[in-house]
Order: structure tokens, then sequence, then C-alpha cells
């Protein structure tokens, strides 16, 4: 059988690369049983881990979730989207509330509060958007991830789209991948930054923290990052810039990666504050100050072009005030949703 196929390999399969492994089975393949398949394929894993992954919903044969049983005809594309938690928790329903924006047959929008973790992974086995997705929509059960294309961290607040049917999820993947969502974000930064800029730069692995991304390593992956300042204040004689993100990519933590490689850190970022001044506790916000307000995107079934606003929430909305700046120099609903449409 033909060796894994690796993210690098194939860059352009998903949103987060790093995060699946993608198989391809020979024509000599057929008349196997997914689950052994699988077995000799990867064999760095238990034959129970991964039958747990196909029954989880995390494998897919040619872009459809099957049985473990599933009888191999030869030719097919398999992914694995590697669960590294006890799967008994990862996929447990859980009443956790959501605030959902928009919903149809199709797709979901929600705007995720700050705390929420999108996906399990180490340290948040169970209390995640996929935990309360599945209670919420059951059906979601049935595809990868429980219809989950893109993420936002764990203290990043605001819009994010689910698919609720395979062909959805295709759909959505495929306008990410081809850099067609529209995901604009507010990000509030230290320093007097330019009007506007791009930055162009990798985003990977830090080799001295494998806990930190880091912009510009050999190994990162191709990212950019468009932004504009929309207004600039002061906290303590130190300058603010309050700046619009527009993402080309979705690296992890491309926003807060790309900002700080340019020397303007976010406001209250826990992990990347190199370059902050000495009074930047005095602010007291508990997280990075960045919210996804806008989203754009071609819907999936019937490629009617729609868009999402979505202020932020009282944190955020609070640094107003006290970095000197107006609700005025925020972005309006009708300027955003308009510039979007043109946009796509």
């Amino acid at each position: 059988m033909a060796l894994p196929e690796t993210p690098e390999s194939n860059p352009s399969d998903y949103i987060d690369e790093e995060d699946f492994i993608a198989l391809e089975i020979p024509m000599e393949g057929g008349g196997e049983r997914l689950d052994k398949a699988l077995a000799t394929l990867l064999p760095e894993y238990s034959r129970n881990r991964l039958k747990s992954w196909v029954e989880a919903g995390a494998v897919t044969v040619d872009g459809k979730v099957t049985k473990a049983r599933f009888m191999l005809r030869g030719g097919e594309s398999i992914k694995v989207f590697p669960q590294e938690m006890p799967e008994q928790f990862a996929f447990t329903p859980e009443n956790i509330s959501l605030d959902v924006v928009y919903e149809d047959s199709s797709m979901i929008v929600i705007n995720k509060p700050v705390g929420l973790v999108v996906h399990p992974a180490a340290g948040n086995w169970r209390g995640t958007l996929l935990n309360a997705l599945l209670f919420h929509y059951p059906e979601l059960k049935y595809l990868p991830r429980a219809g989950i294309v893109h993420r936002l961290d764990k203290d990043t607040s605001g819009l994010m789209v689910v698919a609720r049917t395979a062909e959805a999820q295709t759909a959505l993947v495929r306008q990410l991948q081809e850099r067609a969502v529209n995901r604009r974000y507010l990000a509030w930064v230290w320093g007097s930054t330019p009007s506007q800029g791009k930055v162009l730069a990798s985003v990977g692995r830090d080799q001295r923290d494998r806990l930190k991304m880091a912009a510009g390593v050999s190994q990162g992956k191709p990212a950019a990052t468009q932004f504009r300042r929309l207004a600039q204040g002061h906290f303590q004689d130190h300058p603010i810039s309050l700046l619009e993100c527009r993402l080309e990519t979705g690296r992890t933590h491309q926003i807060r990666v790309h900002l700080e490689s340019l020397g303007f850190p976010l406001i209250g970022d826990p992990v990347y504050r190199k370059k902050i001044p000495g009074i930047a506790k005095a602010i007291g916000l508990e997280r990075q100050a960045l919210h996804a307000f806008a989203l754009g995107l071609e819907h999936p079934a019937t490629h009617q072009v729609m868009a999402w606003f979505q202020l932020p929430p009282a944190d955020l909305m609070g640094l107003m005030t006290q970095l000197h700046l107006n609700e005025t120099d925020l972005p309006s609903e009708s300027a955003t949703i308009s510039s979007m449409g043109n946009a796509n």
C-alpha cells in the first residue's frame, strides 16, 4: 500500500493542514476492511485507537464517514484526523449554550465567546464547541470534526461557520483552500502602526518553545495577513493602535504571530509579548484583544454571497474608552458587509 501523504506534501487540502493524514488506497488493496488497512498504513497507532477514530467520525473515505468494517474497493482517498485525547470524552454531547447568528439546513454561523475551546485537545477534553455542537445538532456526529472547518483560539471571540452536511463541509473547505472566505478581525495592539500593510511570513512551530508559533521559520507554512489602522489611542502615554486584519491564510495564531513579528503585540496576549510595555498589566485585560467581527462566504448550497457582522464583546468595548478611542472608530455593519460583498 502507498505510504501516508503528509500535510507538508499536500499543503492545499485543509484550513489547518497539520491536522490530518491523507492516504491513498491502491487498487490491489480492494477487498480489505478499512480498520485493517489503517492498521497496516499507520502502524504507529494501535488498532483500537484507529477503530475508535473511525467510529467517532474522524476518518473519511472519499469524503464520507463510514464504519470500521467498511470493505474497500481500491483507489479510495482516506483522511485520518488524529484525535490525541480520550475519544469517549471528546465526542460526548454537552449542553453548552451557543450564540447562533444564522442557521439553515446547510450551515451554522456562531458567535464564539471568549474561553470556549473549539476542538478537544490536551487539557481540554470536554466543554468545547464540538461538544456543544453535538448536543444542539446531533446529526453532526456523522461529519468529521462535527462539521467544524476552521477555528478561533480559545480566547479569541467572534464569528465562525460550521457545516451541517458533508456537501456543505466540502464546499466550505474548498472556499477556505481557495482563500474565498472573507474573515476580518479587530485587533488592539501596542504601538503606532503604519496606516496599512501586509505581512507575508511563514508561520510554524517555534523551535525554542514548542507551545508557541513563530514567523519566518524555515519549516513553517506560507501565511499572509492584511491590516489597516482604524484609529490610534494611548494608555499612560504609550501608543495604541486599533487594526482591522484580514486573513488570506488560516495558520495557528497567525494574526498574533504576524503582528508581534512587526513589533506590535496584541494587548492582553499572554503568549506573544516580547515588546509589550511594562504597564501592560495595568489595562487588566485577561486575554488577547482579538475579535473576528466579520465573515463573508458563498452559501454552499444556494451559492448566494452572504456576510455577517458582530460587534466586539463587553471586555473589548470597554477598551475603547480606556484607550481613549471612540466607538465610531469601529467598522459599521453596513459598510463592512457592503465591502465584503464587493470583495467576494
